[in-house]
């Protein structure tokens, strides 16, 4: 059964809020999870050009569920971002193209500026590591210009939404002075120990739905990071904690499903990653039980602010 619980965005569209989050969903560990999520009633689907999974979602998304006619397109609510040596004129259309082509899909529900800054690429693959084995970031992205062509993809039916990733509160200002069409949704780092709160009521205020990646900590990250690009980290173990362990006994909840229901009462959507086919359906059967105020200001305690922050992204070299 799918969720029936929605962000309602600025053009009234509905955003669910859980999706299924596939950041470090490699192609070939992604088709089990992916069914099992749908499955579980999973509509929500987050990706990005950067993850380089979108052409196995699209094909499980067709070939499993469209072309039998267990779904249709309008069932679905799918996300996808344009890459960081993307965020440049000339970007938008050619990477959301690109992305449609590989998601095996007319339009996408929303689409975002992964990250607020556009990247130097290198040799004919325009990968974005230097020879040197560094990224570099370009210190003058327009993100004005950049911002009218992906209002020209609302135009052009290819993205029913459009967004931000990853941008701080004088960056969507900028882009609120002067959109023909407002963002409408804001994808930042949001958990237990880092709530955004003053941004999360910047956006709200604004009309803007916020989007929590790694709601939960992001378990397993810091052995990708500390192989894949060789960083040497320790990240928090939320699931751990004794307050959210306490709150969990007290609901008969899973430690996970107090941290997502934490974010969701907010009002923010959440995107939480996992392969394993149990958590999947925990994380998104959260709302059948309530809160007590008291409980959830244990949790709303638990804020570290920026100092709460798992991924400043310090372990890319360059």
């Amino acid at each position: 059964m799918a969720s029936k619980a929605f962000a309602t965005l600025a053009n009234g569209a509905k955003m669910p809020l859980l999706g299924y989050g596939t950041w470090q969903a490699h192609a070939g560990e992604m088709e089990g999870p992916l069914e099992n999520a749908l499955q579980a009633g999973y509509r929500h689907i987050d990706t990005a050009a950067a993850y380089d999974n979108e052409d196995v979602i699209g094909k499980l998304i067709q070939e499993n569920w469209l072309s039998p006619g267990k779904l249709k397109r309008e069932d679905l609510f799918i996300v996808t971002k344009l890459p960081p040596k993307g965020v440049r004129p000339g970007g938008p259309e050619k990477w959301l193209k690109q992305s449609l082509e590989k998601l095996r899909m007319n339009y996408v529900d929303m689409y975002l500026i992964h990250v607020p800054c556009s990247v130097k690429v290198w040799g004919p693959d325009d990968s974005m590591v230097s020879p040197e084995g560094k990224i570099v970031v370009e210190e003058d992205t327009d993100h004005i210009a950049v911002w009218k062509e992906m209002e020209a993809l609302v135009d052009a039916g290819l993205a029913k939404n459009i967004g931000l990733s990853n941008f701080n509160k004088r960056q969507i200002q900028n882009i609120l002075d002067i959109c023909r069409i407002k963002p409408a949704n804001l994808q930042v780092e949001l958990h237990m120990y880092m709530q955004q709160r003053p941004l999360v009521d910047f956006c709200h205020k604004n009309g803007i739905a916020v989007t929590a990646y790694s709601p939960i900590g992001s378990p397993g990250s810091d052995a990708l990071i500390n192989g894949k690009f060789g960083g040497n980290v320790t990240l928090p173990d939320l699931l751990r904690n004794p307050v959210v362990l306490e709150l969990a006994n007290k609901y008969k909840k899973s430690a996970g499903q107090i941290l997502l229901k934490h974010i969701v009462d907010r009002g923010i959507v959440a995107i939480p990653k996992s392969l394993s086919k149990e958590r999947i359906q925990q994380n998104i059967n959260i709302f059948d039980f309530k809160m007590d105020a008291a409980d959830t200001k244990k949790l709303d305690a638990l804020d570290k602010g920026k100092d709460g922050r798992i991924f400043d992204f310090s372990f890319f070299q360059g």
